[in-house]
């Protein structure tokens, strides 16, 4: 049951953090299909900065000083995808694909060239992030979650930002008209889930091993963060029970061994692993029809064309 929880949790912010970058770039009106790539780019960064800390470092430092160089790797590699769709009016899908294919061979490169060997392993410690709590295992970005939740309710809702990132997203012509920049208005979305997104990925791979190998990127979590995302309705409280829902299906890979009515099936890990995403298609057939994507994301603004 436990350890069912700690995986569930763990899957959760992971696939919340994500889901909720790209809600952030959609309700602008940008398609950041890259967030997978952002995942990797930001856990890749993440992991370098741990090796990279003093020894002898806080676990405070240590935590603070890898996310915070998570979320500005991803930003910035947010960025190229804000440069290609608002500024060369690029296709926002195609664009985001390319970034992805991009960001596990620069991984690749970067890791190997920061071993100094053929191997794109990085080992590092995590003992910073992960907490006991009885017999129950945290880590820190279960909290840096919930505030960002939190946070993104407010921003989206509570705060002009938001309403202007959604006027942006719904009719940008209309939001030019009152005065509103789109385009700094979509770069804005566009680099928080970039943020968000980097964040996302350091959260997939530190706290559960301590090595990861970077030439399999992040295993398909940001496709599924997107599932997440769209089945949420691109609302931040319903992503969050969206992410609940995946997670339970992203856990069963890591304990089916442990539960005898699952292990006596004899199916293998990769089996588990396809489940979440069968879900998501099978899920998303049904549900598609009633989704009220933001109406004007992925058309590229034109400012001369209102």
């Amino acid at each position: 049951m436990f350890l069912l929880l700690k995986y569930t949790l763990l899957y959760t912010v992971v696939l919340m953090l994500v889901a909720l970058g790209g809600m952030f770039s959609e309700r602008s009106g940008i398609i950041n299909i890259a967030l997978e790539g952002i995942m990797v780019i930001g856990g890749l960064i993440g992991v370098i900065a741990i090796q990279m800390m003093p020894e002898g470092a806080s676990a405070l430092t240590i935590v603070a000083g890898s996310v915070t160089a998570a979320a500005l790797a991803g930003m910035l590699y947010a960025a190229l995808l804000a440069f290609a769709s608002i500024n060369l009016n690029a296709d926002q899908t195609i664009g985001g694909t390319a970034l992805n294919m991009l960001a596990t061979a620069l991984a690749m490169v970067i890791a190997k060239g920061f071993n100094g060997s053929a191997s794109a392993k990085l080992d590092y410690s995590n003992r910073a992030f992960v907490y006991e709590f009885g017999p129950l295992t945290v880590n820190v970005f279960l909290f840096i979650g919930l505030v960002v939740l939190i946070l993104s309710y407010i921003v989206l809702y509570k705060t002009r930002l938001g309403l202007r990132l959604r006027a942006c997203g719904e009719h940008p012509q209309a939001a030019d008209s009152v005065g509103i920049n789109v385009y700094q208005m979509r770069y804005i979305g566009v680099l928080i889930s970039g943020v968000l997104g980097g964040i996302g990925g350091m959260a997939y791979i530190i706290p559960s091993v301590s090595s990861w190998n970077f030439e399999v990127g992040v295993s398909g979590a940001g496709f599924l963060a997107l599932a997440v995302m769209i089945f949420g309705q691109w609302k931040p409280f319903r992503i969050f029970f969206a992410a609940v829902f995946f997670a339970l299906f992203k856990s069963l890979a890591n304990i089916a061994s442990s539960i005898p009515a699952l292990a006596s099936l004899g199916w293998t890990q990769n089996m588990y692993n396809m489940i979440p995403f069968i879900a998501s298609m099978i899920i998303l057939a049904f549900t598609s029809k009633k989704s009220r994507a933001p109406k004007a994301e992925g058309v590229p603004y034109d400012k001369g064309s209102r």
